[in-house]
């Protein structure tokens, strides 16, 4: 028969072991375009990703595009200041101010800055004009990886199908690659050997289920951009494994809270 000591030891190890399990299954924070919300910071800007790391969020997201000349960029939409940025060269697109005062940055610089950091990377692409394109960024961003030596630190989401399964295919281990949109369900994802699926808290909230199928069938979920904290919560509470958002600091509060 069991000491009493031993029967609270045992309880202590449960609990405990319990404490974990619920620490371990809180959702990792993600940055959306780097914390760009703060002093001295802008949307996809180098500051925006050393914030990020600085508040420890478990990775910075980001959007790359190719410039006509064949240079990897990082910004979020297909213009900015009235450059379009795949039919401009380099040295238009990177002479461009970003709100902080930053210059555009190219994709070289943004990993380089990333070197020192500790922070994991989740490199979006964006759905070029033309395939051949979009191909030829995929071959220059998956080069630029690995030269910089972040292979293990770097995953890779995209709206478009073909680059989807490109990447699935060539970006090299233990690199994942999530899809964004709804219009796949996540069976679809497994199928095509994606690691889970990324979707828009509007599609998660229309099919609420998906959450459900995608852990069963192995797959992560990772949830954007969401940046109420009512929506956030909900997020918590379902269950996902990741949340992007605009405001890592009141998500990080809230996971406080759960502790």
């Amino acid at each position: 028969m069991k000491s009493l000591l031993q029967i609270a030891a045992t309880a202590l190890l449960i609990t405990g072991g319990a404490a974990c399990a619920l620490a371990a299954s809180q959702p990792k924070v993600i940055a959306h375009r780097g914390y760009w919300d703060s002093p001295g910071s802008a949307q996809n800007s180098i500051r925006a990703l050393v914030k990020a790391d600085s508040i420890g969020c478990y990775a910075s997201e980001f959007d790359v595009w190719l410039t006509a000349d064949s240079v990897a960029v990082v910004n979020h939409d297909p213009e900015f200041n009235g450059v379009h940025i795949e039919s401009s060269t380099a040295a238009e697109v990177t002479a461009l101010k970003l709100a902080n005062g930053e210059n555009l940055p190219t994709l070289e610089e943004y990993l380089t800055a990333a070197e020192p950091l500790g922070i994991r990377l989740v490199l979006e692409l964006k759905a070029h004009d033309s395939l051949s394109h979009e191909r030829l960024a995929i071959s220059k961003i998956l080069e630029a990886v690995d030269r910089h030596g972040l292979g293990d630190r770097t995953d890779y989401i995209t709206f478009s199908p073909t680059a989807f399964a490109t990447l699935v295919r060539e970006a090299p281990a233990p690199a994942k690659v999530y899809y964004l949109t709804g219009n796949m369900i996540p069976a679809q994802v497994k199928f095509l050997g994606g690691a889970g699926i990324d979707y828009s808290f509007g599609d998660i909230s229309k099919h609420p289920e998906w959450m459900k199928e995608a852990h069963d069938l192995g797959l992560e979920v990772n949830i954007w951009t969401v940046n109420k904290e009512a929506d956030m919560r909900r997020c918590i509470e379902d269950g996902a494994d990741y949340i992007t958002t605009n405001d890592p600091e009141t998500l990080f509060n809230l996971l406080r809270e759960r502790k």
